[in-house]
């Protein structure tokens, strides 16, 4: 298998009621990621996306992606994974330059999902659970992660109220993020009067609903080494994914996200390290809970003690484990068949030192863990820079 580096990234910002066509939102985060990478043409484009067919009536966003950006003739697919798709898109992307079928492919995540009614949107979203056993009877995924939640507060009788200390971060975090949906800050007192939705999930537990896209193109050692780099050496060190059952009544243990510990295991395996290596997380915090669940499935705190990560103040910028650093699903934004790819973006810019007002003070090496469904898919990625 051979290194995959990224070699450059473009986004868009993420709105509500985006007035563009899904394939300009594609086209333009596309175009901006083949500028940033120096004007090189790529080989293939793998796109990442869960709704367009339910929601735009829109499948083939592969070719129709390619066609909008000048790319026509390469080849061209779309992964779905639900909420994972993003990530899922840029695992095929890594294969196919690891497995030495291309030099250098386009990765792009992508989601329109406010032109539609919410309950039409929300019960688009509730297809990624066990429809039969979960959605068909009313489930969404507010009510399925309030089960998890209760489940969480119940076995270690935790305070509710310090599930605030990761949307207060994602807001802060935001603030200076020029792409973000949500640029206002958040306290607690803001938090405590938000409105519950689903009890015990207040309003500001959840990740909005929201339009957006992100790209990557990745190459090569051969192909990066053969022309002018613009950027830092930031090299793909591991790629790696896991599932778990669709449904939530078919979990082992309901607060165990074996995909997410599945994934990361794999991931730390492939890159040759562990949880006290990794300078960022950017985790799937599409509800607070998921922040929670995640860093104690990925190795950083043990069961029923996450939350004292946030409450601790160590997932700041300065923190111990940095995470959701500019902004996260809940105020970044979570346009989800476009998030993992958001995700990877921004791990990008930590680690080759462009993230600006948002940089992790000596960031090199950052981890990421897209989520499909309540856990049901999770893609793990790991970058690392290299002079």
């Amino acid at each position: 298998m051979r290194d995959v580096f990224i070699a450059g990234a473009g986004q868009i910002p993420v709105t509500k009621n985006q007035d563009e066509s899904l394939r300009q939102m594609g086209a333009r985060a596309l175009t901006a990621a083949l500028t940033s990478a120096g004007g090189e043409r790529v080989e293939a484009l793998f796109v990442g996306n869960m709704l367009s067919g339910m929601l735009s009536h829109q499948q083939h966003l592969g070719a129709l992606v390619a066609d909008a950006a000048g790319l026509r003739g390469i080849e061209a697919a779309t992964a779905e994974a639900a909420c994972g798709s993003g990530a899922a898109a840029m695992r095929w992307g890594y294969m196919a330059i690891a497995s030495g079928q291309y030099d250098a492919v386009a990765v792009c995540g992508m989601e329109k999902m406010t032109h539609t009614d919410r309950y039409e949107t929300t019960r688009a979203l509730a297809t990624a659970s066990d429809w039969p056993q979960e959605g068909a009877h009313g489930h969404s995924f507010v009510s399925l992660n309030a089960v998890i939640m209760q489940e969480y507060l119940r076995r270690h009788l935790a305070n509710r109220s310090l599930f605030a200390a990761f949307a207060i971060n994602a807001h802060q975090n935001a603030l200076t993020n020029p792409n973000a949906l949500f640029q206002k800050p958040l306290d607690i007192a803001l938090y405590e009067q938000s409105p519950i939705v689903q009890a015990p999930i207040r309003l500001f537990d959840a990740s909005p609903i929201c339009d957006g896209a992100a790209a990557l193109v990745l190459m090569s050692a051969e192909a990066l080494a053969a022309r002018a780099a613009p950027h830092p050496r930031v090299r793909i060190a591991a790629s790696a994914s896991a599932t778990d059952s669709v449904g939530i009544h078919d979990r082992h243990d309901l607060l165990q996200l074996q995909g997410a510990i599945l994934s990361s295991r794999k991931a730390f395996a492939q890159a040759g390290l562990g949880p006290g290596d990794i300078d960022l997380f950017e985790l799937h915090d599409a509800f607070t809970i998921m922040a929670v669940l995640s860093l104690e499935g990925a190795g950083f705190a043990e069961p029923g003690k996450g939350l004292w990560l946030a409450a601790d103040g160590e997932i700041g910028l300065d923190g111990k484990i940095p995470i959701s650093t500019f902004g996260g699903l809940k105020a970044r934004g979570h346009p989800v068949g476009g998030t993992g790819v958001y995700q990877l973006v921004e791990a990008w810019l930590q680690v080759s030192g462009q993230a600006g007002a948002n940089q992790v003070p000596n960031a090199r090496v950052a981890m990421t863990q897209n989520v499909g469904g309540t856990g049901a898919t999770v893609l793990t990625h790991i970058l690392s820079r290299e002079e």
